[in-house]
C-alpha cells in the first residue's frame, strides 16, 4: 500500500471529526461533573433525582447518574466517529436526544420524581442548543461526504 493510500483510508471526515469532538466534551463534561470545586455544592451530589444540589460550573444540576450518562455518550461519541456513517448517525440521532430532553425538561415539574435525572432551566437550553447543533453538525457534515463520493 503505498502512502498517499494510507492516508487516505486513515484520515477523518469532518463528520467524524465532529463527532469525536462532541464524545470528547461529553467525555470531559461528565468527567468534570466528578470534580469538587468546578462541581459547585459537590457535597450534595446524590446519585440521582431532583434533590441532587450539585451544580456543574454552578450552572447545571447533575447527578451522579446524570455524569454517567455523560460519560457513556461520551463513549459512543468517540467509538461512533470511526466511521463516517457511524459518526453521522450519533450526530443525528444525539441531537433528536436531546431535544427530547429539552422538551421533557420543559413539561415536567422540576420538583417532581419524574426529574430523575435531574434537569434545571440551564440544563433545558443547553439540551436546545446541543440538539440543534448536533443535528446541523449531522446534516450540513454528513452531506459533504455523500457528495464527493
Amino acid at each position: 500500500m503505498s502512502t498517499s493510500q494510507h492516508t487516505r483510508t486513515t484520515s477523518k471526515t469532518a463528520v467524524q471529526k465532529a463527532a469525536q469532538a462532541v464524545g470528547a466534551v461529553f467525555l470531559l463534561v461528565g468527567l468534570l461533573g466528578f470534580v469538587p470545586g468546578i462541581t459547585s455544592q459537590f457535597d450534595q451530589l446524590a446519585f440521582a433525582g431532583h434533590h441532587s444540589g450539585a451544580l456543574l460550573l454552578g450552572l447545571f444540576q447533575v447527578s451522579v447518574l446524570h455524569n454517567v450518562v455523560h460519560l457513556l455518550f461520551g463513549v459512543a461519541g468517540i467509538m461512533l466517529a470511526r466511521t463516517a456513517s457511524g459518526a453521522r448517525s450519533y450526530l443525528l440521532v444525539g441531537g433528536i436526544i436531546y431535544l427530547v430532553l429539552w422538551i421533557y425538561g420543559l413539561v415536567i415539574d422540576q420538583e417532581s420524581a419524574g426529574n430523575f435525572v435531574p434537569l434545571n432551566a440551564a440544563d433545558n437550553w443547553l439540551h436546545l442548543l446541543l440538539g440543534v447543533g448536533m443535528i446541523a453538525l449531522a446534516l450540513v457534515l454528513g452531506k459533504k461526504r455523500t457528495a464527493r463520493v
